[in-house]
């Protein structure tokens, strides 16, 4: 009755392994009568009803019909793996002659090849780069800088408010004050990152532009010391020839202020139609920090001083590489980016 079994499970396997086209019904088939609860284990666990002289030859001719199957299983195997790799390959061949499709490598933006340069140049003066919230609180955009309420400043025609004491923030100056009251001088920062101003989009305008503001706080600082840092930030971005003009100018925080301007670049001085005649060209702003902005910060105006910066982004990249029109930055246009 045994040997009846086990050959009807040889002859019944033999013919589905034969007839499957699917590596998971083929796995499924040898769990069915070779696994733990297979068929083939069923008869086995009879194998104790035999009598003594019979076990060895059920036993036998059990094993063989176990490396039968198992034989066949490995080979449907490897003939459904060999048929597999050949409809690949039929379907993904590829063709040696057809030319390489050429992969296009991108640009850096002008505003980060000119923003990276900034950070190089003064890293190398010993300046650290720190960043800081773009939603901010008034009170470190205006309040602390001294600009106060009734200021043009904080009109709403010139502010994007989001609440009566948060905005997006005007300037990167805020950053000034939150590492002024969180670390305590020698401080010597750069904080570039995007600002918000609602003016009416042109050439020279955008609602979204991008500052890089500078900050030193020690002992003994000075004007000349600001004229010299810049003098040497303008020169390592231009070159030895171009020269620096300070005009007295006004800003709350600090005092004197100054606006810089830089010697044309294209006409040396001459006059031409970058420089609109005049020979040079506004650059940035520029002061040593008044007391009281010290004071605000914790920072003993009696001991130390300071002064700060601020440099246009847009501005740079665009005295940089001529480009006289700002929107050009902004428009994603592939022809214009790829020139960088």
């Amino acid at each position: 009755m045994m040997k009846e079994q086990l050959q009807k499970i040889k002859e019944q396997a033999s013919a589905e392994i034969a007839s499957l086209t699917d590596a998971k019904a083929l796995d499924d088939l040898r769990v069915k009568f070779l696994g733990k609860k297979g068929e083939l284990t069923a008869i086995l666990k009879q194998m104790g009803q035999l009598s003594a002289e019979e076990r060895p030859v059920m036993g036998q001719l059990a094993n063989d019909v176990r490396a039968s199957l198992e034989a066949a299983i490995n080979e449907k195997s490897a003939a459904l793996k060999a048929a597999i790799t050949e409809q690949r390959l039929k379907t993904e061949a590829v063709d040696v002659t057809m030319p390489g499709k050429i992969r296009r490598v991108g640009t850096r933006h002008p505003l980060n090849i000119v923003l990276e340069d900034l950070k190089s140049i003064f890293r190398g003066m010993g300046y650290t780069v720190v960043d800081g919230p773009e939603v901010e609180e008034t009170k470190y955009v205006f309040d602390m800088l001294l600009t106060d309420e009734g200021h043009p400043a904080r009109e709403p025609s010139d502010t994007f408010y989001i609440t009566d004491k948060t905005l997006l923030r005007t300037q990167t100056s805020s950053v000034q004050i939150r590492t002024m009251l969180k670390e305590k001088p020698p401080i010597a920062i750069i904080s570039p990152g995007r600002v918000y101003r609602p003016d009416a989009v042109d050439g020279t305008h955008s609602p979204i532009f991008h500052q890089c503001e500078g900050l030193v706080v020690d002992k003994n600082i000075t004007f000349g010391d600001l004229k010299g840092t810049l003098e040497n930030f303008a020169k390592s971005l231009y070159g030895n020839d171009v020269k620096l003009r300070f005009r007295p100018h006004h800003f709350p925080y600090t005092e004197p202020s100054a606006e810089v301007d830089l010697s044309c670049f294209k006409c040396g001085g001459k006059g031409c139609p970058l420089c609109k005649g005049e020979g040079w060209i506004e650059m940035l702003g520029s002061g040593v920090v008044r007391p009281e902005v010290l004071q605000n910060c914790g920072i003993d105006p009696n001991e130390y001083s300071g002064f700060a910066f601020g440099i246009g982004i847009e501005r740079v990249a665009m005295m940089r590489y001529n480009i006289d029109d700002m929107r050009l930055l902004y428009e994603n246009d592939s022809r214009f980016l790829t020139q960088f």
